[in-house]
């Protein structure tokens, strides 16, 4: 990407102990799945101790702007090179929690992220394509989100088992009431 176009590196999403709830890479930087968990691995410990509750923070680790935000027991990371603007970084990282807090419907907590895991990996693909970003209005991800899980008049090829699932029950409930 030019200079012009801001892009991000990756997403994290982490737990309190550092370990992977929902992740996206867009660079080559890490080419293996043990850099990728080293990387996580680095930048949680690098950032546990700081404060970063209330509002996000920022930090530059091995030439990688990280932005970050801590929630209940979720770790929220947006990463882009050193060269990047970070008011566009944080504004990728705040569309993506604003996003997750609607579509949790303000219980951001680990166990109802596992619970929505589809929702948040969805979420992560309106905000970022291949490390351009689309995206940083967290009302408008969510709702994009959750107009994917009520598209029953795609292919069925284009849906998930539970939207097909959904899609067969309506049909079934609609020829047995003609």
């Amino acid at each position: 990407m030019g200079s012009s176009c801001p892009s991000i590196k990756n997403i994290l999403l982490l737990d309190s102990e550092g370990k992977r709830v929902a992740v996206k890479y867009f660079s080559d930087e890490w080419p293996t799945n043990s850099a990728k968990l080293a990387f996580e691995k680095f930048v949680f410990s690098k950032t546990l101790k700081t404060n970063a509750r209330t509002e996000s923070e920022i930090t530059l680790l091995e030439n990688n702007i990280i932005i970050y935000k801590f929630v209940q027991d979720l770790h929220f990371f947006v990463t882009g090179g050193d060269e990047e603007n970070e008011i566009i970084l944080a504004s990728v990282l705040q569309g993506f929690f604003d996003a997750i807090t609607l579509l949790l419907r303000n219980n951001v907590d680990k166990r109802e992220a596992l619970e929505n895991l589809d929702l948040i990996l969805l979420c992560l693909d309106e905000i970022v394509d291949g490390g351009m970003i689309l995206e940083t209005n967290g009302p408008l991800i969510a709702e994009k989100v959750t107009s994917h899980n009520v598209d029953t008049d795609s292919p069925l090829s284009e849906q998930t088992l539970t939207q097909a699932w959904a899609t067969a029950r309506e049909h079934l409930t609609r020829t047995l009431l003609k």
